[in-house]
């Protein structure tokens, strides 16, 4: 099966998951991909930080939610902004988006609108990403649903661990209705080898989880925060940096599986 749609989710935040989002797909279009980012967050973290602010946008992906399928394809084109990098765009978020639980209540097929929307589109695009908000919901579910890959950013930290299993809790019970297991990788953040708890998180999750966990680790690497603060990707600001070695790295091996 080929991998186009990518959830980036883990139910505990501060992983790096927009991070993630926003470089991976940087990193993807620096080997000629058109790539999607999609912000899944009412927080709007990946927005905020492409300088797109949701009070200033028409259109969010809260209207696709609620749209009648007739109208889904014309919004599509209102919502998808492009970014300053070449073959880049994103889909925004909007505080809204917290607000579908009760929205959808009484919708049959409300765990299945993003997957049905994003026929429409995703032929344009050689990857779309999904930054995916840090609790179980209606948005969570339709990434989980939509996906051909489930990436799981995991902070090299003890704590980062609970939220693992709470994400894993998630995917059984969706497995048991869904016509196919939801495929995961692993991706390790934040990692600090001179820590002596980084280095034993590390040894656990690769104990544990295997070949369902990328070979890249992502280390720690300030310029990430200092993208972020500049509006930008690492890739903006030293593109020999380890953190934007390491992405490479990572869209490369992607690109394999």
């Amino acid at each position: 099966m080929s991998i186009k749609l990518i959830a980036i989710a883990n139910q505990k935040g501060g992983v790096g998951k927009t991070t993630t989002a926003l470089t991976l797909a940087t990193a993807l279009t620096h080997m000629d991909k058109r790539v999607l980012v999609l912000d899944l967050d009412p927080h709007a973290c990946a927005s905020l930080h492409m300088r797109l602010y949701p009070e200033n946008q028409s259109h969010t992906l809260y209207d696709l939610f609620l749209a009648e399928e007739n109208r889904r394809e014309t919004l599509w084109k209102e919502i998808i902004k492009e970014t300053r990098s070449p073959q880049l765009y994103i889909a925004p978020a909007s505080i809204r988006l917290s607000e579908l639980e009760l929205d959808l209540r009484e919708c049959a097929n409300k765990g299945g609108i993003l997957a049905d929307s994003l026929r429409l589109v995703q032929n344009d695009y050689d990857y779309v990403l999904m930054d995916c908000p840090p609790h179980v919901g209606i948005l969570l579910v339709n990434a989980l649903v939509a996906c051909d890959l489930l990436v799981i950013p995991i902070q090299t930290d003890f704590l980062a661990l609970y939220g693992l299993k709470l994400l894993f809790d998630t995917m059984r019970t969706l497995n048991k209705v869904l016509p196919r297991p939801v495929r995961y990788r692993a991706l390790p953040t934040m990692y600090d080898r001179r820590a002596r708890a980084c280095t034993r998180v590390l040894e656990l999750l690769q104990e544990k989880m295997g070949s369902a966990m990328f070979n890249t680790i992502i280390g720690v690497d300030t310029r990430l925060r200092e993208a972020s603060a500049h509006g930008c990707v690492i890739y903006d600001l030293d593109p020999q940096s380890r953190g934007a070695l390491a992405y490479t790295a990572l869209a490369q091996e992607l690109t394999k599986l």
